[in-house]
């Protein structure tokens, strides 16, 4: 479960700046459908039964006539304690969410699925790349792309902070400057449950300083500044593909349903239903089509682990083709191998579309992988035998073991980095009024990590990944799954399986002494 708590007070970079007057939430959000805070409660009732509401008083009496508990707060120093009081008595994961926001279930999950130890959904400003991710131009205004932000962005107001490539190094506010601001804090911020402390003492403390901060000051982006400068590391979330907006008048709800009915939520909720990281061939040659059997086997009732089944049954057919001997067969278990890695992906996309995970189902995933790998390698052999084209056994049994290796290397590698503490970032006092020591102490922090030696050489690596060839190389160099069932898709339809057991022996191997310095590179380093 996941603690929520609505930010009714919260005025925010989109929408009014004015605290909001009693009625206001109340905004029909779409013809015949609940009011704007209607709409938002029922999407978050299905994380937390009863969500916690920080509002103004005027506000207050439209909360209390639905589930939860309402805390009245006078002032923005009101607001921050409130927080602090909620971080400190949460035993899950916070998600803080202003009470007029209109926003995607799907953006929702997206921000609370996460495993950071916080993530906050911004606006950054846009810029034009090349294939290798090198901007072609100069950073564009920010009002190019969100013009009602651009125009708050470029008047000063506190409604900025500056995020690297991966999460927010420096928030402003009315007090705090910010070094080249390229970014605006929308509004929602989930917070994991190990820094709810973190957040509660931060609050507190700016709750403090509120006599310092402007009326048109957020609340979520003074909760992001306090998180960083508490040495937090907040990922962040653009909204790409999904819509969120604070509605603050009839008007801007208005113009909210227009523009979300623009949006295309179930094909961005299929589409994010596609791992992010997968190898070239699943890429390019899977999962370009098999998100739409995934969404054709949800809408149909079928499970993530009935399709696991499916893929089981699929491998166990592609075996039996191999071990007919014939050339037929071979073409055969060929194309049912493949297939059989194609639903192998469904499983897993089913589950992400359809929301349905279990243990039963991640257990049965990785182990019959192996399993229809290793039983299609005994199928080949006995092809092979049947065939009259040698003793391949050996060569069987030595592709087994390359991979049965490279699994437990995997595994292990990943087991032991769980139990590395992560490396502290810079902190910086909230009562300090310039971000500069705190960006410098990050420069240092990455010069120092990076310099020199093994760590030297990981960082170039790091940073030559930034090439689409040299990216999709290291993807396919180190074997995953769906290369090496490609590889053993083709070889054994076309060739015999002599070829095929050679060529899964040599990539493996390479894939092997690949792998292995990395992971001896990083463990030095």
């Amino acid at each position: 479960m996941t603690r929520v708590v609505l930010l009714g007070a919260s005025p925010g970079p989109i929408g009014s700046t004015e605290h909001v007057p009693p009625g206001r939430l109340a905004l029909t959000s779409l013809p015949g459908s609940p009011t704007v805070l209607g709409r938002l409660y029922d999407q978050l009732l299905t994380m937390d039964a009863e969500p916690l509401a920080v509002a103004r008083p005027g506000e207050a009496e439209e909360l209390r006539g639905l589930p939860g508990r309402v805390v009245d707060s006078p002032d923005l120093a009101g607001d921050l304690r409130a927080v602090a009081d909620a971080a400190e008595s949460a035993t899950e994961n916070l998600f803080l969410i202003p009470a007029n926001a209109v926003i995607h279930d799907e953006l929702i999950y997206q921000i609370t699925k996460t495993k950071r130890g916080a993530l906050a959904l911004i606006a950054k400003e846009p810029r034009e790349e090349d294939a290798d991710g090198e901007p072609l131009r100069p950073e564009a205004p920010i009002e190019e792309a969100e013009p009602e932000i651009g125009a708050r962005f470029h008047e000063g107001l506190p409604v900025r902070m500056r995020a690297g490539r991966s999460r927010i190094v420096s928030v402003g506010s009315a007090y705090h400057a910010v070094t080249r601001p390229n970014s605006v804090a929308l509004g929602p911020l989930h917070v994991h449950v190990k820094h709810a402390p973190v957040l509660a003492e931060a609050a507190r403390e700016l709750a403090g300083m509120a006599h310092l901060f402007g009326p048109e000051d957020d609340l979520v982006q003074l909760l992001v500044l306090g998180l960083v400068r508490r040495g937090v590391a907040v990922g962040l979330r653009g909204r790409r593909d999904l819509f969120y907006a604070r509605a603050g008048s009839q008007a801007e709800a208005d113009e909210a349903v227009a523009a979300m009915a623009g949006y295309d939520e179930d094909r961005a909720r299929l589409n994010n239903a596609v791992k992010g990281a997968d190898g070239f061939f699943t890429t390019f040659f899977v999962s370009t089509y098999s998100r739409f059997i995934a969404r054709w086997a949800a809408r149909r009732g079928l499970t993530p682990n009935q399709v696991t089944l499916i893929s089981i049954a699929l491998g166990v057919l592609a075996a039996a083709a191999f071990a007919t001997g014939t050339r037929v067969g071979a073409v055969a278990g060929g194309l049912l191998i493949y297939f059989a890695f194609v639903f192998d992906c469904v499983d897993g996309q089913v589950a992400r579309y359809a929301r349905q995970f279990g243990v039963l189902g991640a257990w049965l995933d990785a182990t019959f992988d192996r399993a229809k790998e290793y039983i299609v390698f005994a199928g080949l052999a006995i092809g092979a035998t049947v065939a009259g084209q040698g003793d391949v056994w050996t060569l069987a049994l030595v592709a087994l073991s390359v991979q049965s290796v490279r699994h437990l290397l995997d595994f292990s590698f990943g087991a032991a980095n769980r139990r590395k503490p992560p490396t502290p970032l810079p902190t910086l006092a909230l009562t300090a009024a310039d971000d500069r020591p705190l960006r410098d102490a990050l420069d240092r922090r990455r010069t120092t990590t990076a310099q020199g030696g093994v760590r030297g050489l990981l960082r170039l690596w790091t940073q030559a990944g930034r090439f689409r060839a040299v990216h999709w190389a290291r993807k396919m160099i180190v074997f995953p799954i769906g290369e090496r069932f490609a590889a053993i898709a083709i070889t054994a339809a076309l060739f015999e399986p002599r070829v095929t057991f050679l060529t899964l022996v040599i990539w493996g191997c390479v894939a092997f002494a690949y792998t292995l310095t990395g992971r001896l590179m990083r463990s030095l380093a």
